[in-house]
């Protein structure tokens, strides 16, 4: 009977995993766009060549979170790709029209739940006995970590914040790793 209900966890956990990757993957692919209109409405400079490499780290991430996918039998969500391509587009476009606060505002905001996206995937892969894709997953929350704490320190200062409440702050980065046994070190913010 254990041994069933061990399989049942695994299967399910498995299940959950190929969801939250379908999900991670076509919002990787509607960040992609909407980081691309987002430099693109930033004028020369440090911000708009760092929005350009986060653009660039999005598109990797999903590029990884499709070879995840094909691992475990699966690939995207042609819906749920089609819907994200236009939520992104749009969000490329707005950038344009949005001033500086709100895509700045919005970027950190998304950016804090894609740490936890990838932290949940990799609990869930562990749960599946995919326990090689655990680095890969965790590495990825911690780039998306940079992410937040970037968008975080260009809407810090900015009067808007007293009509929009800043979202809650990510753990520190270091404690990304602490439920698989270890931590990177490198950052103790």
């Amino acid at each position: 009977m254990r041994w069933l209900t061990w399989r049942y966890t695994v299967a399910v956990s498995a299940a959950e995993l190929i969801h939250v990757l379908q999900s991670a993957c076509s919002g990787e692919l509607a960040a992609g766009y909407a980081y691309r209109g987002h430099w693109k409405s930033v004028p020369p400079g440090a911000i708009r060549e760092q929005i350009q490499k986060i653009e660039e780290e999005e598109w990797h991430h999903r590029t990884t979170v499709q070879a995840l996918l094909a691992r475990l039998g699966s690939g995207p969500s042609k819906p749920r790709e089609a819907l994200f391509w236009l939520i992104g587009k749009t969000i490329g476009l707005l950038c344009r029209v949005g001033g500086r606060f709100i895509p700045m505002y919005g970027a950190g905001r998304l950016e804090s739940t894609n740490i936890a996206e990838y932290e949940r995937a990799a609990a869930l892969a562990r749960d599946a006995g995919y326990v090689d894709m655990i680095d890969c997953l965790l590495t990825m929350a911690e780039v998306e970590w940079e992410h937040e704490r970037f968008f975080r320190e260009q809407v810090a200062d900015h009067w808007m914040l007293r009509i929009f409440s800043v979202w809650p702050s990510p753990p520190l980065k270091h404690t990304i790793r602490l439920p698989y046994g270890h931590s990177r070190g490198e950052d103790l913010l």
